[in-house]
């Protein structure tokens, strides 16, 4: 019964991509929390955007934020593939945050997998300088 039980769920969380990405980023963020010191770097990824912010989660308070979708930045994204974009928002977070006096944070991936624009997002902000 139990086997079968498992199934099912497997077979569900098929059908519904976005559960098992739920499932991840509720057990990441059990882990992962951000205080104004080290703020939590959370990620976010669309079809065609990629949204970053620094978040202290204990004011609830974003302290720096950064997206593909901002009009500064859509310039820089014209004919650049999705990976080469979220660099481009790694490093304009990054500066963002050392603005502010943020010089370490928490990686949150948001229940992606660390690979692609997650990745690239990351190793670009830790290259503008903000530790992980």
């Amino acid at each position: 019964m139990a086997v079968l039980t498992y199934i099912m769920r497997k077979i569900k969380a098929q059908r519904e991509p976005g559960l098992a990405r739920m499932r991840r980023h509720r057990r990441v963020r059990a882990k992962v929390s951000g205080t104004a010191e080290r703020p939590r770097l959370g990620v976010f990824r669309s079809v065609n955007e990629i949204y970053v912010q620094a978040i202290d989660d204990v004011s609830g308070r974003t302290l720096a934020q950064a997206s593909s979708n901002e009009p500064e930045l859509r310039e820089k994204c014209k004919g650049k593939n999705k990976t080469e974009q979220a660099k481009l928002v790694g490093a304009l977070v990054a500066m963002r945050a050392k603005e502010k006096g943020i010089a370490k944070v928490s990686f949150d991936r948001g229940g992606f997998l660390y690979h692609g624009r997650v990745k690239a997002l990351a190793d670009a902000a830790r290259e503008g300088g903000l530790l992980f």
